[in-house]
């Protein structure tokens, strides 16, 4: 991305099991060089990242000046798993939500990173269609992870923590319906491009001679 003013971009995918985070990303993304952009997926911390506070894996991934980041799964996981199993408490809950509204507005700020999050919003149906192919399609066994069907009974407690997020975030959240596929990643196509033509941005000039 070229500009007098030189822009990242963090795109954030942030769902429930099946949700299509990885197809999104590689949907979405198909056609951009790969030279100018990174995807960072966050699962369980290790040992390492538990022994720092909650953002430190985050922040070492967000994107330099002129790059694009993909997150799949992202910061919210700290406010999402662990309050759903109650591993913290409501006031750490709430102390975190302002670290990472913190966070955000600091990339924006600091960095002219634009941060847009989807929340992919698959229904408890289509969820438990996507999980049984996992177990049905050979093409898919390597997406099946037991555990998946484990969180899926936490369902109502998981709405619950997602509408926090959501409703307290002051970068506000798209909330993309994915039951579709193909309007899954037409909606964040479409939201990715209108945020980028907004900032009419021109290729640079030549020196002058």
């Amino acid at each position: 991305m070229y500009a007098e003013k030189k822009y990242s971009l963090l795109v954030v995918f942030q769902g429930m099991d099946g949700s299509g985070k990885d197809g999104a990303a590689h949907n979405v993304f198909y056609n951009c060089r790969m030279s100018g952009m990174t995807v960072a997926s966050f699962k369980k911390p290790s040992e390492e990242e538990f022994a720092h506070d909650f953002l430190w894996r985050i922040h070492k991934h967000a994107p330099a000046k002129g790059m694009i980041t993909v997150f799949n799964r992202s910061h919210y996981e700290d406010i999402l798993i662990q309050r759903v199993h109650g591993w913290i408490d409501e006031i750490r809950v709430a102390k975190r939500m302002q670290a990472i509204n913190a966070f955000e507005e600091l990339l924006e700020f600091d960095n002219n990173t634009l941060v847009l999050k989807f929340f992919l919003h698959i229904s408890k149906e289509e969820q438990e269609i996507q999980l049984q192919q996992r177990k049905d399609d050979p093409e898919k066994f390597w997406k099946h992870n037991p555990g998946d069907w484990k969180e899926r009974e936490y369902w109502d407690q998981y709405m619950g923590a997602y509408e926090y997020a959501l409703n307290n975030a002051s970068i506000p959240w798209e909330i993309c319906p994915v039951d579709q596929r193909w309007y899954r990643d037409y909606f964040i196509a479409k939201s990715i491009v209108a945020r980028l033509e907004s900032l009419n941005m021109q290729y640079p000039e030549l020196p002058k001679d």
